[in-house]
Parts: structure tokens; C-alpha cells; sequence
């Protein structure tokens, strides 16, 4: 069955431009071998199944604009991504990387784009469902704290 996602654009119009496909039966065995949901129980993994949807992204494709309001949590399954600022590539992201959370913890306008370098297959969670797997999932909540702070160190060790 397939189910409406959240665009992963801004919301001029309310209409998913990604459509998720139907899950797929080994996504809990995938889901646990990524470090942002490492040590997450099984019943933590079942809820961020429930959750999330799977969609396939074209090569070419941009997720998600700079400047822009945010909606989702992306995690990417399959492909790869380069992250831009003000049109300059800083980041290259692959399987197991996420973005997406500092503009829904704080309601932050998207500070980089995202463009899919090759066809993709992310895992997306809208703001709501978030919040709800950040309350209810304890170890997932400590290891995005975890990313987050890397992502803060990283830059200042190069100083």
C-alpha cells in the first residue's frame, strides 16, 4: 500500500513531489545497522518502521532547498547526496547519513541544500512523527545528539 508523504519541499503546494513506495520486508535489518539507530530496541525500530516511508529519489533531484521552511528527517538508505551552501558543495552524504533534524528541533529554516548525485532511496519522518520518536525512543535521541555534535566538532578540528 502506498502512503502519503510530506513534501520534501516547501509547502507552496501540500502535495508529496516524492511519492513513498511499499516498505520493504528487511527494512528493520537495515535500519540496525546504521549508527544513527544504533542500540535501538526492536519495539524503537517497529515505531521508526511505522513511521517513516520509503522514497526513491531521482539523480539530479534536490530534496531539500536552503532557506527554506523544513518538514522532514531524512535518512539515506541507498545512494548518494552533496550537501551545498550558498551553492558551494561542503558535504558528500551516503547510506546511513541523515539531515533534516536541525530544522525540525528548532523550526529552523534549511541551512544547505541537498541534491541527489545518484538515484536514492532515503527513509523520510515528518515533523510530527519526529517528535513523537524523539520522546518515545530514547536511544535515538541520544545518538542524533551524538551526530549533532560531530557535526559541530568536525569544522573546529580543522582550525
Amino acid at each position: 500500500a502506498r502512503r502519503s508523504c510530506p513534501s520534501l519541499d516547501p509547502p507552496k503546494v501540500r502535495r508529496s513531489r516524492l511519492r513513498p513506495v511499499s516498505k520493504k520486508s528487511d527494512l528493520l535489518a537495515s535500519l540496525r545497522g546504521l549508527s544513527i539507530f544504533a542500540h535501538c530496541t526492536d519495539d524503537e525500530l517497529a515505531e521508526i518502521d511505522r513511521m517513516a516511508d520509503e522514497v526513491h529519489v531521482a539523480a539530479g533531484r534536490t530534496l531539500v532547498r536552503q532557506g527554506e521552511v523544513g518538514h522532514e528527517f531524512v535518512v539515506i538508505m541507498q545512494g548518494r547526496a552533496t550537501v551545498e551552501r550558498d551553492g558551494v558543495a561542503i558535504a558528500e552524504l551516503g547510506p546511513g547519513d541523515h539531515f533534516g533534524e536541525l530544522a525540525l528541533l528548532d523550526e529552523h529554516l534549511r541551512n544547505a541544500s541537498v541534491v541527489a548525485e545518484s538515484e536514492l532511496t532515503v527513509q523520510v519522518v515528518d515533523r510530527r512523527a519526529f517528535s513523537t520518536l524523539l520522546e518515545d525512543s530514547p536511544h535515538l535521541a541520544t545518538n542524533l545528539l551524538r551526530s549533532l555534535a560531530r557535526r559541530v566538532i568536525a569544522p573546529s578540528c580543522a582550525l
